[in-house]
């Protein structure tokens, strides 16, 4: 079973190293790596082509422009020749080197059609400094309806299933991959298995973490992708999330 991992990057050489040789030190031998990149003005394209070299041919990518973030994620999927997909960010990485393997062994079972866990956000400064721990455990698609998601990142599942059900809606600004989730496991009921560890770690300060005004956009984003998609929800009910992100604050993982 080849899996398919894709980064999308834009001026990521601050984090793009870790991000890299964590995907190089996978112990599962069948990666395909796909590195999509747009116009990268710092030297984003020399880290990749540094460690190119080492993926022996397992390690394909490109630099050109795109319509943002979730176009780019489209070129990286259909880039791919692997069976399974799944996306680390270009600030994220894995900090166990058995995640993809862990991830393989779900997939064995025929009944799998899509794989989660959990993931550990991390101090960018101290990278050993767990600020919060999200938990995918308690996920239903029912909760999909309070903005509660399953772990983006450690979301994987088989390649043919964009293909059926479609890839990223691009004229998402920031909540695309709740939109997909939401097509993936409410809509289309792909059965789901639920792994017990934190699959990688995030630097916190991203896109849908960054300021008031994004949080703004991402529930009026997340309050659209339920109502595309046949789930009634509203703005109040989508507040209950910050009370969970509150008790996970205050109850780290270390």
């Amino acid at each position: 079973m080849k899996f398919s991992l894709i980064t999308v990057t834009f001026n990521s050489s601050v984090t793009l190293h870790d991000t890299i040789q964590s995907v190089f030190l996978q112990t599962y031998p069948e990666i395909e790596y796909i590195i999509v990149d747009g116009l990268s003005e710092d030297c984003t394209i020399d880290i990749i082509k540094e460690y190119a070299s080492l993926f022996h041919g397992r390690l394909d990518w490109i630099s050109e422009k795109d319509n943002g973030l979730y176009d780019a994620m489209n070129k990286g999927i259909r880039m791919a020749t692997g069976d399974i997909i799944g996306i680390i960010n270009s600030d994220d990485f894995y900090h166990r080197r058995d995640t993809i393997m862990r991830v393989a062994e779900a997939f064995k079972n025929s009944d799998v059609q899509a794989v989660y866990g959990d993931v550990r956000f991390v101090n960018p400064q101290n990278l050993d400094k767990t600020v919060r721990y999200y938990s995918s455990k308690r996920f239903t698609p029912e909760m999909f309806r309070f903005g509660f998601m399953p772990a983006h990142p450690t979301f994987f599942t088989y390649r043919k299933y964009f293909e059926e059900f479609g890839y990223y809606k691009i004229d998402y600004k920031i909540a695309a991959d709740y939109e997909l989730l939401i097509r993936f496991l409410y809509v289309h009921q792909l059965k789901s298995k639920y792994l017990p560890f934190d699959f990688m770690k995030m630097r916190i300060g991203g896109t849908s973490t960054a300021s008031i005004r994004s949080n703004i956009l991402l529930n009026k984003e997340i309050v659209r992708a339920c109502k595309e998609n046949g789930i009634w929800t509203c703005m109040p009910l989508l507040f209950l999330k910050y009370l969970v992100k509150v008790f996970e604050l205050l109850l780290v993982k270390e």
